[in-house]
């Protein structure tokens, strides 16, 4: 059963739940079980995370746990493949709602991700050493992504007549979407005061990020 499929709700706990509802006991504890960790992600960094509570949050027998993820690092390196997969959906998706505005769609959903997932985005962005699949679940993100950024803006570029090299339109996707993570990253984890202030209108936020994704694409 796919873990993660495109749904307007960028929650991807609830995106598991959902999905297991009426499927076999099987896929429904396997679910229970990484939403729990979604859950406990929320208020637990991935180092801290112990059996015993995943299950207590899941509701189901510490044994249990067992019979579907030999240790928390796999549990974490599924859940995080899933919750990718789920991001690049919800985006695709976002973007195909609005044709007329895509950038500002998928920039607004992005911070929606953010928002509803605050644990499962900083396990992307916020790399540990001893986790290395957590780097390297971002960085096929980030590399699918900016293939997908840089083909649509090849497509507008040409439609008006340009020209920029596939190369370059890489580079510009790749350094656009640090920034905008720096800049979610500031705010929902780094706490900065300032930036919380400037950031209270939610519309301005994603207008300026829209703004910051078309001048530097150049479309």
């Amino acid at each position: 059963m796919p873990l993660a499929h495109a749904i307007s709700d960028p929650d991807f706990a609830s995106a598991l739940r959902l999905n297991a509802a009426g499927q076999r006991k099987s896929d429904r504890t396997r679910a229970a079980l990484l939403a729990a960790t979604c859950d406990l992600l929320s208020s637990t960094s991935a180092e801290a995370l112990r059996v015993t509570d995943i299950c207590g949050q899941a509701g189901v027998a510490h044994g249990t746990f067992y019979l579907y993820f030999s240790d928390i690092r796999t549990l974490l390196d599924v859940l995080l493949q899933a919750f990718v997969e789920h991001v690049q959906d919800a985006m695709q998706s976002a973007g195909k709602t609005l044709p007329a505005e895509p950038v500002r769609a998928t920039t607004a959903q992005y911070v929606a991700l953010f928002e509803q997932n605050p644990g499962l985005m900083r396990c992307l962005v916020s790399s540990f050493d001893n986790f290395p699949e957590a780097a390297a679940r971002f960085q096929a993100l980030n590399r699918a992504w900016a293939t997908t950024v840089a083909d649509a803006a090849a497509r507008r570029l040409a439609r008006s007549g340009r020209f920029v090299p596939k190369d370059e339109l890489l580079r510009r996707a790749y350094a656009l979407g640090g920034m905008v993570d720096q800049y979610l990253v500031t705010l929902h984890f780094n706490r900065d005061a300032n930036l919380a202030e400037l950031s209270e209108d939610r519309d301005a936020v994603i207008d300026t990020l829209t703004f910051i994704w078309n001048r530097g694409m150049g479309t």
